[in-house]
């Protein structure tokens, strides 16, 4: 089975506007999408839905958001064979550095330097492989709060690779639980897991949201780490005070630039103030208290 990509150039400000209107537009239909520079000389990003099926469909509702847009551009498409494009694209791709943290696939093992904290990462069809400035932002957002307040118990709200989980589980001597929705994604957090040496600290498991036996025996939690979207994250906002110690720490991911003001009302309305906020490519990492 192919994939097909649909997507569309504009330059910044409108790419993040049109991305902004489909992850509305596709919100509960699991699509992946994704916005990256294609020049950033002239200004051009490139907004992308990935469609597993009915291409033509996905296509026809991507038109009608942008009817809303005056001189949205045209939507271009291609078909990708059934390969793994993310493992496939770490073959090119360099370690990654963010604050401690080295992040590399099998290929990179010899860039670690003294006193780095290395995570190997074998991606799958999981995201999170340390090169979108999310999960970077997180990697750094880890390494302050951590070393600040010495979490016992944390939760990886979303956890994909399971590259944040890692992260915790090598920073400092914790319980981990790493969740996500997509078994697939799970699946590879568990070999990530293992191929780090922390599945004594790491407890892997399916979850949607917070609906898990492991996560109310485990609640309440130091910190939750949640590099998800924007409007998931607001809706979880009262979910997140109900399981997070009363002096317990959120980092929160997966947050345009143009949506963090409104993802911090949402959480100020549950008795959390903002610390601090880490910006990245366009995407933010923000620390909240309770």
């Amino acid at each position: 089975m192919s994939h097909t990509r649909l997507y569309l150039q504009a330059p910044r400000a409108l790419a993040v506007r049109i991305y902004d209107l489909l992850e509305q537009a596709f919100e509960e239909d699991g699509l992946a999408l994704s916005i990256c520079v294609a020049d950033e000389a002239d200004d051009v990003h490139e907004v992308s839905v990935y469609a597993l099926d009915q291409a033509s469909d996905v296509k026809a509702r991507i038109s009608a958001v942008l009817k809303a847009i005056p001189q949205a551009p045209e939507i271009a498409e291609e078909v990708l064979p059934e390969i793994d494009w993310v493992a496939h694209s770490l073959q090119g791709l360099h370690a990654v550095r963010a604050g401690r943290f080295l992040v590399h696939g099998a290929h990179e093992r010899h860039r670690r330097r003294p006193g780095e904290i290395a995570i190997e990462i074998d991606a799958g069809m999981a995201f999170g492989t340390g090169h979108h400035g999310t999960t970077s932002g997180c990697l750094e957002m880890i390494e302050r709060v951590v070393g600040r307040e010495n979490p016992r118990n944390a939760l990886d709200l979303g956890t994909g690779s399971a590259v944040l989980a890692v992260a915790l589980a090598k920073l400092r001597p914790m319980a981990v639980l790493a969740t996500d929705i997509d078994a697939t994604a799970t699946g590879v957090a568990q070999q990530n897991v293992r191929l780090n040496a922390v599945f004594n600290r790491v407890r892997v498991a399916t979850a949607p949201g917070f609906h898990h036996p492991e996560i109310a025996r485990r609640r309440p939690f130091d910190l939750i780490v949640a590099n998800i979207l924007a409007r998931p994250l607001m809706r979880l906002a009262p979910a997140m005070a109900r399981h997070l110690k009363h002096d317990g720490s959120l980092i929160l991911s997966g947050i345009l630039e143009r949506q963090r003001r409104a993802v911090i009302a949402a959480y100020s309305g549950q008795g959390f103030r903002h610390v601090t906020t880490l910006s990245r490519e366009g995407w933010v990492t923000i620390h909240m208290k309770r």
